[in-house]
């Protein structure tokens, strides 16, 4: 779903999903640098099992992770919201374009992006989303199988919560003419993807491969939130009527 966030559009085109490739990264030098304080050295710890124990763990190789939190204003009451989003089955496909988004059910969408990579390995994901019915404001959106497609050498594990939160304008809040309400949708993702890689992969830093992972995702995620929150905060206010500038 798409998202506000504090990175800033093209303005070129805003709206423009481009192919992606980190290839530059893949220079980036993969010496690990331990910068040490040789008058106040760290002092050892005394039970080095207990603090092995606590330590976060480690990922296996081809695990890439995001989490996001984004949100878009919409100049209409949550009731009107809620009736949007909850016929998508109109709007979405259109909002979602360059993407390609075929529906699964009547909740589902596969929805297929485009080429990305670095280290002269590609993959063109696609995945199965499902908006889950709307509970107390709060919408889920959840990975679901895309029927008759084989496995293509990655798994998406894809979990955002979605919620509605109406706003009240004041003298930091305006709204523009005809508006008479402001609604804003929050959400927070989690995402992790698992790429199979081949084998001359395997050779490369482990470190430099989980840092271009988790940037090349990271990337996709912002093309694709700033892409669809222009296109359906414009469709949202043309249904309802509003010129919004």
């Amino acid at each position: 779903m798409p998202s506000n966030s504090s990175d800033k559009s093209n303005p070129n085109n805003p709206n423009k999903i481009e192919e992606i490739s980190f290839d530059d990264i893949a220079e980036l030098p993969q010496e690990d640098f331990d910068l040490k304080d040789d008058e106040n050295p760290t002092p050892k710890p005394k039970n080095p099992e207990v603090q092995k124990s606590n330590s976060p763990k480690e990922r296996p190789l081809g695990e890439f992770r995001n989490n996001f939190v984004g949100y878009m204003d919409l100049y209409g009451d949550p009731d009107t919201v809620k009736n949007y989003l909850n016929t998508h089955q109109i709007w979405f496909q259109r909002c979602a374009l360059p993407m390609q988004a075929d529906p699964i059910g009547n909740n589902g969408y596969a929805l297929t992006f485009g080429k990305v990579g670095a280290f002269s390995f590609f993959v063109e994901p696609k995945i199965g989303l499902q908006l889950l019915p709307e509970d107390e404001g709060a919408y889920k959106i959840e990975t679901i199988p895309i029927p008759n497609y084989p496995p293509q050498g990655y798994e998406v594990d894809f979990r955002a919560v979605m919620e509605l939160l109406p706003k009240v304008p004041n003298i930091q809040i305006t709204l523009p003419p005809k508006a008479k309400d402001l609604t804003s949708v929050e959400w927070q993702l989690e995402l992790t993807v698992t790429l199979h890689f081949p084998q001359f992969i395997h050779g490369m830093s482990k470190k430099l491969i989980e840092k271009t992972g988790d940037t090349i995702l990271a990337q996709v995620v912002r093309q694709v939130s700033r892409s669809l929150t222009v296109k359906v905060q414009a469709d949202f206010h043309k249904t309802i009527g509003l010129n919004i500038p």
